[in-house]
C-alpha cells in the first residue's frame, strides 16, 4: 500500500478517556432529548405515550426507556413533520431515493452541516488523509447524501476536490490519469467498474496516482476489501452513515488499523438491539444498529432503527467503539427454504472462487411452492466453457456447503452483467 497511516488525530476528544467521552455524551443526550421534546410535537407525543420525559435520563443506559424511532415515522410525518426547529432556519434539505413509498427528508441547520463537515473531515483524516491531498469524489450529488458530505467534509479538510460525481465511467478513468488525485471516495462496486474500465484500456490500475479509497453506502466484505487493494495498489478502508442520522461520517475506518469503523460518538450514541424484541444487546453481540444523534439541531433522530446488522466492539486506534463490518440488514434478510441469506454472505464466497469477478446478482423466485436462489456471476477474464462449468460448481458448492443454501449458478462472461454507477442492486426478487 502507499499510504502512509495517520497516527495524528484531528480532534481531541477522539482520544479522550472514556470517562469524559460518556460524561460528554450524557450532557448532550440529556440537551437533545429536552430539545426534540420542548420543539418536536411528533417527539414529545411519542415520549409522553411511553410515559419518559428528558428528566428521566440519569444515565446513559436510561436511553433503553425511550421509544425508537424508524423510517416509517420519517414518511409518516412527511415532508417537515420530524423538523425541530422553524423550516426558515433548515439551510439544505436531503432525501432518500427509496423504492418504495415517498422518500424520507432530512433537514440541517448551518450548525448542523458544520458539524458534518468536520465529522466527515475527521473521517478522511483517520483514513489517511491529509490537507495537500486531492480527493476525487464519485458518490452522486443532489439529494443524496454521499456526493455533498464528502465534498464537504473534504474542503473543510483543506483538501483540493475533484466534485465527479457518479456515473461517465470513461471520464472519471481520464481525470483520475489526468489530475492524479490522492483518494477516491466512491461506492466500492462502482469502483470495481473504474477497475474494468482502466483495464479495458489497457491501464494498469495501480500505476494511478491513487493511495486510498473511502468506501461506502453499501455494505461489502474484507474480501472485496483484499480484492480492491490487491488490483489497484491502495488502501481500502470503509466509511458509515446514513442521511436519516447525518450523511456520511458517522463513522470510520482507521487505515493504520483497518478493524472496523470508528463511531465518533461525541456526536453519535449507539446501541446494538435484538431486531425481534428491541432489548438492548451486550457489547459484542450481533444485532441491529440503534443511533440517537447528540448534536443535531434541525433533525434530530431519538434511537433510529438502522435496520443494518453488526456489533459493537472496543476502540483500538480511537477510544470511541468501533462497529463491526455490516452483515445484512434486518430488512432485506433473504429467507430460502428457511435458511437466512444475506448478499454480503454469497459475495464473500464467489469471491474465494478463481476465475470469478465481483460483479454478481441474486435472483430469487418461486419454483412450486418453493423458493429459489439463482446467483448471476461474471467471469473475471474470457473463459472456455469448461472453465466457466468448474467456476460455477465451485461457487454452488461453497454455498451450500458454508451458508446451507441450494443455489443455480450461471457464470457469465466478463462485461455482460449491468453495472452500478452508485449503489450496487444486488437481489432481483422475483416473488413478489
Amino acid at each position: 500500500m502507499r499510504s502512509q497511516p495517520c497516527t495524528q488525530p484531528l480532534h481531541a476528544i477522539e482520544t479522550a478517556s472514556v470517562d469524559e467521552l460518556r460524561a460528554l455524551q450524557l450532557e448532550r443526550l440529556r440537551e437533545t432529548l429536552r430539545h426534540v421534546y420542548d420543539n418536536s410535537p411528533v417527539y414529545r407525543a411519542r415520549f409522553e405515550a411511553h410515559g419518559v420525559s428528558p428528566e428521566d435520563l440519569g444515565s446513559l443506559e436510561d436511553l433503553a426507556r425511550f421509544p425508537f424511532t424508524t423510517k416509517q415515522d420519517l414518511r409518516d410525518n412527511y415532508p417537515f413533520g420530524l423538523f425541530a426547529v422553524p423550516r426558515e432556519q433548515v439551510v439544505r434539505i436531503h432525501a432518500s431515493s427509496g423504492t418504495t413509498g415517498k422518500p424520507t427528508v432530512v433537514g440541517y441547520t448551518q450548525e448542523d452541516i458544520d458539524t458534518w463537515a468536520e465529522v466527515v473531515a475527521r473521517s478522511i483524516r483517520a483514513a489517511g488523509g491529509r490537507a495537500e491531498d486531492m480527493v476525487h469524489v464519485a458518490y452522486g450529488y443532489g439529494l443524496f447524501t454521499g456526493g455533498l458530505g464528502a465534498h464537504y467534509g473534504a474542503e473543510r479538510l483543506g483538501c483540493t476536490v475533484v466534485p465527479m460525481s457518479g456515473g461517465q465511467t470513461e471520464k472519471q478513468v481520464q481525470l483520475i490519469r489526468d489530475f492524479d488525485p490522492d483518494i477516491i471516495m466512491v461506492t466500492p462496486s462502482y469502483m470495481m467498474n473504474i477497475a474494468d474500465e482502466l483495464e479495458r484500456q489497457g491501464i494498469d490500475p495501480r500505476d494511478l496516482s491513487l493511495r486510498a479509497g473511502i468506501f461506502g453506502a453499501e455494505p461489502w466484505t474484507d474480501a472485496m476489501r483484499s480484492e480492491m487493494e490487491q488490483r489497484l495498489g491502495i488502501d481500502a478502508v470503509d466509511i458509515y452513515g446514513l442521511s436519516e442520522v447525518m450523511g456520511p461520517g458517522v463513522a470510520q475506518e482507521c487505515v493504520e488499523s483497518k478493524d472496523g469503523p470508528t463511531i465518533w460518538e461525541d456526536h453519535f450514541y449507539p446501541e446494538i438491539i435484538d431486531p425481534e424484541t428491541g432489548e438492548v444487546l451486550p457489547e459484542g453481540e450481533e444485532g441491529e444498529l440503534v443511533f440517537t444523534s447528540l448534536t443535531k439541531r434541525a433533525m434530530p433522530v431519538i434511537r433510529y432503527r438502522t435496520r443494518d446488522l453488526t456489533r459493537l466492539l472496543p476502540g483500538t486506534s480511537r477510544t470511541m467503539r468501533r462497529m463491526a463490518k455490516i452483515t445484512g440488514r434486518s430488512d432485506d434478510m433473504l429467507i430460502i427454504r428457511g435458511v437466512n441469506v444475506f448478499p454480503s454472505q454469497i459475495e464473500e464466497q464467489l469471491l474465494a472462487v478463481e476465475g470469478l469477478a465481483p460483479h454478481y446478482y441474486l435472483e430469487v423466485s418461486k419454483q412450486g411452492h418453493l423458493d429459489a436462489l439463482a446467483i448471476h456471476v461474471e467471469m473475471a477474464a474470457p473463459s472456455s466453457p469448461n472453465t466457466m462449468q468448474d467456476a460455477q460448481k465451485a461457487l454452488q458448492h461453497r454455498v451450500k456447503s458454508l451458508i446451507g443454501v441450494s443455489a443455480a449458478v450461471t457464470a457469465h462472461e466478463p462485461g455482460t452483467i449491468p453495472r452500478s454507477e452508485g449503489k450496487a442492486q444486488r437481489v432481483v426478487d422475483k416473488r413478489r
